[in-house]
């Protein structure tokens, strides 16, 4: 099968053979694939991963029917499956990720249990999507957004577009910190306060949201919080930062983590037109162009590029 592979160097391969999906799992055909941030930090060395990349996909099955995957593989008898954090999993696999092959690639096999059938009225393009706004609403399954709060979400790529359009739904007083202009414009034609200058929101945020894959980012978010407010880190990459810790103990200020989503919901928001996520696809191409599509998703100011596997 045709797959975009990473061994150290990204390559594209038409010679990897079809996977056999074990017991439990299903051969998914895949259509379409997302390139993530995550998927460019893994080419600069993050989770040291080898393999074949991706995990947002839409795909099918044998009989037909369109399915997008929940990318956590668990074990489900380990003590942290047991008490319900699957995603958790200390034996687990993650698609594209951690010791499981990924979604650029004509077929992949994912738990049975992972699959979500895509409704009708989502296409193609817009079910590529479930997966990164699922994790944007895991973030409201992690913390409590009251409408009185004040949120700020720092960053105007692909992850924190989808957040800041879920948080919008809850009613806050919400704002958004970005440096492109059209990005912004998304936002903005939305009704989302954009801080031109964050220096305007010094310590009066309840809540700040760091999307922006930066290491900077932890800190200026909590330069905008309120003493006992909330920072919720959805950034992952490559590299080390430095924490200074003491202002946090200063101000009482919590930390929380926030990861992989529930993908029922995400379904929802997209099947019912409440999340915009046309807007944040800038390009397509074709599986044999990989390579070329992850130089452009690497590009400064790109949002979502999709691959297409020509099923």
């Amino acid at each position: 099968m045709k797959a975009l592979l990473f061994d150290g160097q990204l390559l594209f391969q038409d010679t990897l053979p079809t996977p056999s999906p074990p017991d439990g799992e299903a051969l998914v055909r895949v259509r379409r694939a997302g390139i993530c941030n995550t998927d460019i930090e893994i080419t600069r060395g993050y989770m040291n991963y080898r393999g074949v990349l991706g995990h947002e996909f839409v795909g099918e099955l044998a009989d037909g029917s369109r399915v997008v995957g929940e990318i956590n593989a668990s074990d489900g008898t380990c003590d942290t499956c047991q008490r319900g954090d699957m995603t958790h999993c200390d034996h687990r696999s993650v698609l594209g990720i951690l010791q499981r092959h990924g979604a650029m690639a004509e077929y992949l096999t994912l738990p049975v249990a992972n699959l979500h059938r895509v409704p009708d009225a989502i296409t193609d393009a817009q079910a590529v999507f479930v997966e990164p706004l699922a994790a944007a609403c895991e973030l409201t399954e992690r913390v409590h957004v009251r409408p009185s709060q004040r949120v700020v979400v720092l960053g105007d790529g692909k992850l924190g577009l989808l957040v800041a359009q879920v948080l919008q739904l809850t009613g806050c007083h919400l704002s958004l910190v970005g440096r492109h202009p059209r990005k912004l414009a998304i936002v903005e034609k939305r009704g989302i306060h954009v801080l031109a200058d964050p220096a305007e929101g010094f310590r009066r945020f309840d809540i700040a949201v760091d999307c922006t894959g930066q290491p900077s980012g932890f800190s200026l978010a909590c330069q905008l919080l309120r003493p006992r407010g909330t920072v919720v880190l959805k950034s992952t990459f490559h590299g080390a930062q430095e924490l200074a810790l003491t202002p946090l103990v200063i101000d009482e200020i919590t930390v929380v983590g926030s990861r992989c989503g529930p993908f029922e919901p995400a379904l929802r928001l997209l099947e019912h037109h409440l999340i915009d996520v046309e807007a944040l696809l800038d390009a397509q191409y074709p599986i044999e162009q990989g390579v070329e599509a992850f130089r452009r998703a690497s590009t400064p100011g790109t949002l979502k590029v999709q691959i297409t596997m020509g099923t």
